[in-house]
């Protein structure tokens, strides 16, 4: 069975931060590539940051020096640390693997940066 479950989303104030995890199945984690999503209200989901079993690491660009992807592979956890959060990262959060023939998807988890 594969499970992804996000956790840590909340309110935070503009300039906060913010880490959130991933629990995530063996099965979708060892060896694999990791994601982290978001969509805002009425637009699409975008990608947000990904991080190779290798710790190699990939940023959208409206994130980098701010958002920071990590991985316990001991855990099968994956970690989104989010600094100097601006109103325009309120979204929800979803943590994303692929495992052949598809994608799988966390339930997701609301972060809302006030102004």
């Amino acid at each position: 069975q594969v499970q992804l479950v996000e956790s840590g989303g909340g309110l935070v104030q503009t300039g906060g931060s913010l880490t959130l995890s991933c629990a995530a199945s063996e099965n979708v984690f060892r060896g694999n590539t990791m994601y982290w999503y978001r969509q805002a209200p009425g637009k699409q989901r975008e990608f947000v940051a990904s991080i190779t079993s290798g710790r190699s690491t990939n940023y959208a660009d409206s994130v980098k020096e701010r958002f920071t992807i990590s991985r316990d592979n001991a855990k099968n956890m994956v970690y989104l640390q989010m600094d100097s959060l601006k109103p325009e990262d309120t979204a929800v959060y979803y943590c994303n693997s692929y495992k052949y023939p598809r994608d799988y998807w966390g339930q997701g988890t609301q972060v809302t940066v006030s102004s």
